[in-house]
């Protein structure tokens, strides 16, 4: 038993004993102060369930008569259950916390989606009244000036087609349209192409997921390979999808370079990293997350997201 905790066994001892001596208000106020100093001190309810126990047959269990016995032992459930309030507010507001950061990524996935299409739409339409007004230019221009304008075509369709990528790579129209599972692929395709690391998907979800789940997981695997490109000096990378009936898990993983994962952890995530915003997406699904890495022997994250059935 640790010295904290065995200091807040006797603490809760004593304030038991003297609600059951006189049940008053005071007593009652302190099983709230003790059961705040357990949720500071991380204790779970399980163990908040133990300390009450041992304080039970420290001071209940000694008395002489079964009648005494039981009437102490019922009068020390309202006890209990006030020391257990401080635990019920913090799961209340853990909750409400996780509904207004669900909000929040869905409203900022709403405003990539608004970008995204206006990019695609607003900008190509854009361009492509520049290639017309430039087509009308180029008849009255002589021919020595021709190629000049040529050049400027070419760098045209350039910018449309960096704009059509970051297009797809803010809000993919295909994660929309045909689920996770191809919009991944696509996305694999496209990072690999511009930088050259081999990327592979495989798995299945076994039809389409819910529209909050798989943005999500893209975004995840998004942040993870951003991270294997930037970090990693990887030669390659698997990206893996498992349906499970209650749930979904999906694992990244590289062959780079590695790191020291406890370490880093402890320091949640470091800088760089992005761990910090894929907790915050799992933490709005009621996801989990686990990261095995070490020096040289490459890095893979386990992800895991229930589904309501």
């Amino acid at each position: 038993m640790s010295e904290a905790r065995g200091e807040l066994a006797e603490q809760y001892r004593r304030a038991l004993e003297d609600y059951l001596h006189d049940a008053g208000e005071r007593a009652l106020a302190r099983a709230y102060e003790l059961g705040r100093k357990a949720v500071v001190d991380g204790l779970g309810v399980l163990e908040m369930a133990a300390l009450h126990h041992e304080a039970l047959r420290a001071s209940v269990l000694r008395l002489p008569a079964f009648e005494d016995r039981a009437k102490a032992t019922e009068a020390a459930q309202g006890f209990l259950m006030e020391s257990l309030s401080p635990f019920e507010m913090t799961h209340r507001a853990f909750r409400e916390a996780n509904t207004v950061l669900r909000r929040l990524h869905e409203r900022i996935e709403e405003e990539t989606r608004r970008i995204a299409h206006t990019l695609h739409d607003e900008a190509a339409q854009l361009l492509a009244s520049v290639h017309v007004a430039l087509a009308a230019m180029s008849h009255d221009l002589p021919p020595s000036a021709r190629g000049r304008l040529e050049e400027v075509r070419g760098l045209l369709d350039r910018i449309e087609d960096d704009l059509r990528r970051l297009s797809h790579e803010l809000r993919p129209t295909i994660l929309d349209d045909l689920g996770l599972l191809p919009a991944l692929e696509f996305l694999a395709d496209g990072i690999a192409k511009r930088t050259g690391l081999p990327i592979e998907v495989g798995g299945s979800t076994h039809g389409r997921l819910p529209p909050v789940v798989e943005t999500a997981l893209y975004r995840i695997v998004q942040e993870a390979l951003t991270n294997a490109v930037r970090h990693a000096d990887a030669a390659r990378v698997r990206v893996e999808l498992q349906r499970e009936p209650q749930a979904i898990r999906c694992s990244i993983a590289d062959d780079g370079v590695g790191f020291d994962a406890p370490t880093v952890l402890a320091h949640r995530g470091g800088p760089g990293l992005g761990l910090v915003g894929i907790r915050e997406r799992l933490e709005a699904v009621r996801g989990s997350v686990q990261i095995n890495s070490a020096p040289g022997q490459g890095t893979r994250l386990h992800v895991a997201i229930p589904l309501e059935t």
